[in-house]
C-alpha cells in the first residue's frame, strides 16, 4: 500500500496565553486520490486542524506536539517561505463564505487571475484564458460577464462556484474544503458537492472535507473522522460509520440530521463543553443517554468496533 499523501500525527494544539488545549493528539490520513469527512459541532476542533495543516492558526494558537507531513516532509518543521511556496503551489483552501473570502471591491476578474500571474508568471491574457476555462468547468454561464462582475453582483451560489474555480486555478495536489456548502440552500449545496466530487475524480485530486453534517460527508468522501471536544471519537470508512455509528456522539449526530422519512430532528440535549473545563472521562458523557459511571474513570482510547472502524467508548465491544 502506497504511503498517504497526507498524515497527521498526535497533533495537540493549545492556547498559548492559559494552555488550553484546543486539539488532543489527532492522528488522520489522507489518501492520493481519497477524499476524508472531517465531522463535527461548532467547537469540535475540526476547523483548527485545517488550519494548522495550512499553517494559518490564530497568533493565540500554537501547535505544542505532533507532525503534519505531506508527502513525507514535515510541514511543521519547515522554514516559513519554503511552507509558504509549497502551499501556494500544492494546497488549496475552498473557506465557508465566499461573501467574506471574496474581495468586494474587486472584479471577480483580478481575484481569479492574481495567483496565475504572481505564481505562474503568466500574463494577463493568457491568465485570463484560464480563468474563462474554469469558470466553464464549473458550470456557470457567460464566464465572460462574471469576470466582469464584482461579488455582490452574484449569487451565493455563483460566488462559492467562483471560490472552487480560484482553488483549482493553480492545480494543486489537496483542497481542503472548510464547510464549502453550509450557507447555500438545499438543491444549490447538491450541485456544489457534485461538481466537487466530479473535479476530483477528473483531476484525482485528493480532498480533506470539513463539514458539521454527516449527509454530506455521505455525498463526498471515502473515510469519515467524527471530532469532539478537540479530540477524535470515531473513525472508519464514511459508508460504515453511516450505517453504523458505533459512538453515542456520531449516533447523536445521525439523529439530528434532517431526513425526508423522519416528521422531525431529535437533537443532542446540552452543548458542546468548554475546552478549559471539560468533564472527567469521556468529554461527551454528560450528554450522552448510554452514559454510566465508568465513563468518568479517564479518558477512552479509540477501540476496535469493527473492521476499519473505531470509536472512543468504553461500550464498544
Amino acid at each position: 500500500m502506497s504511503a498517504p499523501l497526507l498524515a497527521v500525527s498526535g497533533l495537540c494544539a493549545a492556547v498559548e496565553r492559559d494552555r488550553t488545549p484546543i486539539l488532543r493528539d489527532v492522528s488522520l490520513t489522507v489518501d492520493r486520490g481519497g477524499a476524508l469527512g472531517l465531522v463535527g459541532e461548532s467547537g469540535a476542533g475540526k476547523s483548527m486542524i485545517g488550519k494548522a495543516i495550512l499553517g494559518i492558526l490564530p497568533r493565540a494558537i500554537r501547535v505544542t506536539s505532533g507532525e503534519v507531513r505531506f508527502e513525507g516532509q514535515n510541514l511543521l518543521k519547515m522554514r516559513a517561505g519554503q511552507l509558504r511556496l509549497l502551499i501556494s503551489e500544492r494546497f488549496a483552501l475552498i473557506p465557508q463564505d465566499p461573501i467574506t473570502a471574496l474581495n468586494p471591491g474587486r472584479r471577480i476578474e483580478g481575484q481569479l487571475t492574481d495567483g496565475l500571474r504572481l505564481i505562474r508568471r503568466l500574463d494577463a491574457a493568457a491568465a485570463r484564458r484560464i480563468a474563462l476555462r474554469l469558470l466553464a468547468e464549473v458550470h456557470i454561464r457567460e464566464p465572460e460577464r462574471v469576470l466582469r462582475s464584482f461579488p455582490h453582483e452574484l449569487s451565493g451560489g455563483m460566488r462559492q462556484r467562483v471560490l472552487i474555480a480560484a482553488a483549482f486555478a493553480l492545480e494543486p495536489t489537496l483542497i481542503i474544503a472548510d464547510e464549502p456548502t453550509t450557507a447555500l440552500d438545499v438543491t444549490v449545496q447538491k450541485q456544489i458537492l457534485e461538481l466537487l466530487a466530479q473535479l476530483r475524480r477528473d483531476l484525482r485530486l485528493s480532498l480533506l472535507f470539513i463539514t458539521h453534517d454527516l449527509g454530506v460527508v455521505a455525498q463526498i468522501a471515502d473515510r469519515v473522522v467524527v471530532m469532539y471536544a478537540g479530540r477524535i471519537v470515531e473513525e472508519g470508512r464514511a459508508g460504515d460509520v453511516i450505517r453504523k455509528p458505533r459512538h453515542p456522539y456520531t449516533q447523536g449526530l445521525l439523529r439530528a440530521a434532517p431526513r425526508l422519512t423522519r416528521e422531525k430532528l431529535v437533537p443532542i440535549p446540552g452543548a458542546v463543553p468548554s475546552l478549559d473545563a471539560l468533564p472527567k472521562g469521556c468529554a461527551f458523557g454528560p450528554r450522552c443517554a448510554q452514559h454510566i459511571v465508568e465513563c468518568d474513570a479517564g479518558v477512552p482510547a479509540l477501540r476496535d468496533a469493527a473492521q476499519d472502524q473505531r470509536a472512543r467508548c468504553i461500550l464498544v465491544p
